[in-house]
């Protein structure tokens, strides 16, 4: 590797000024320092990030955040933009579209906590906002950063599972609605409840294992029955319990998507529910399938031989534990350095999401199959 003084003396000031540039760390700001905030910089901190600044709307949220990690916590945007080249969104939904918007705007790259927004003309406008900034925004999809997850895609682009037909998608808890009263619960600033909660996460998943094809059609019903009861026990909880009263957001859904050429997803998604929670993705294709545990990383594949005498083999694939949140922000950071806008947890593929969200829940409303397929309005390129 070039020396900084050899690329100085050997070409032009200006080059050792851009090598420079290069190899800086990027300038990290993070918007929400609530408990999720709090998790990224923490994580950034362990990756050694330059974090060099914080967000809030909240004077108690800020001081906490200086006292902990040692940096300025600021009330305004402008003054946070002008220190950092890029920020981690962590607000809650109804939020995500003006800061997004805002940075993007300022020229500054975003990491931006799902869903993408709490409703889909919401996050429609992030998306062009997007593409035509200068700046790139990336989803917090990061449970494809798992370790057993990166096998699983691998081995799917090497064919090893012939054409990849269904994905049993469930990410269902027992009793975890996280925090009756909090912002979670609040239609109006989540957007909903457990769907867009949890859903968000299965749904990108399952869609990304199926290469993220067009969704024709989705059918679901989403339901409300725990949060809104006195009786409600929960034997942990994320916040601070406030009661039933304010409690308007689903706690639980079962959808069906289709999508085109065949390949469909089943949805189970809960906060709370009487049945065991489970994790699990179950992956069907016409030359072998697997089994993916999200909760424990657990890989198992399902495949037939004929080898001898007809056979079926279970195999378990250990992988090395990975920190899914710690291996997107590196993803992230990667890009703000060089430039290059990751080709992954892309915004096309977060509005994807989102209208798959939006489709369940008016599904839901009217009890009926909702149309995906040359309905959704584009989005204007940057020209």
């Amino acid at each position: 590797m070039w020396s900084l003084e050899e690329t100085t003396h050997g070409t032009s000031l200006q080059s050792g000024v851009e090598l420079m540039t290069a190899f800086r760390r990027p300038r990290i700001g993070l918007i929400g320092l609530g408990n999720i905030g709090q998790y990224h910089a923490t994580q950034l901190q362990a990756l050694d990030a330059d974090l060099v600044g914080g967000l809030d709307i909240a004077a108690a949220a800020r001081n906490r955040f200086e006292s902990e990690f040692g940096v300025t916590a600021y009330e305004d945007t402008d003054d946070l933009y002008e220190v950092a080249d890029a920020v981690i969104i962590t607000t809650p939904n109804l939020f995500h579209e003006e800061y997004a918007v805002g940075a993007l705007n300022a020229g500054l790259d975003v990491l931006l906590e799902k869903p993408l927004a709490h409703s889909l003309e919401s996050a429609e406008r992030i998306v062009t906002t997007a593409k035509k900034a200068d700046g790139f925004c990336m989803l917090g999809f990061n449970n494809r950063f798992s370790n057993a997850v990166k096998v699983l895609k691998d081995y799917q682009r090497q064919g090893r599972f012939g054409e990849v037909t269904h994905i049993e998608a469930n990410y269902v808890r027992q009793r975890g609605i996280p925090g009756r009263g909090s912002w979670f619960t609040n239609k109006d600033i989540a957007g909903g409840g457990a769907l867009i909660d949890l859903g968000v996460h299965a749904i990108d998943l399952a869609l990304y294992l199926l290469d993220y094809p067009e969704v024709v059609e989705t059918a679901g019903v989403t339901r409300s029955q725990f949060g809104g009861r006195d009786d409600y026990t929960p034997i942990e909880m994320w916040g601070k319990d406030a009661g039933p009263a304010d409690f308007n957001v689903d706690d639980s859904v079962s959808a069906f998507i289709r999508c085109t050429e065949g390949r469909t997803v089943s949805l189970e998604v809960a906060w709370a529910t009487n049945r065991p929670p489970t994790d699990e993705f179950v992956i069907r294709g016409t030359e072998a399938g697997a089994k993916f545990d999200r909760g424990t990383h657990e890989l198992t594949l399902y495949e037939a031989g004929s080898s001898g005498s007809n056979h079926l083999i279970d195999s378990t694939v250990t992988t090395q534990q990975s920190n899914t949140h710690q291996a997107e922000q590196a993803v992230f950071l990667e890009g703000v350095r060089t430039g290059e806008h990751p080709c992954h947890n892309t915004v096309e593929e977060g509005i994807a999401v989102q209208r798959v969200i939006d489709a369940i829940y008016r599904s839901s409303e009217s009890g009926q199959t909702v149309t995906l397929q040359n309905t959704a309005k584009p989005i204007p390129n940057a020209d």
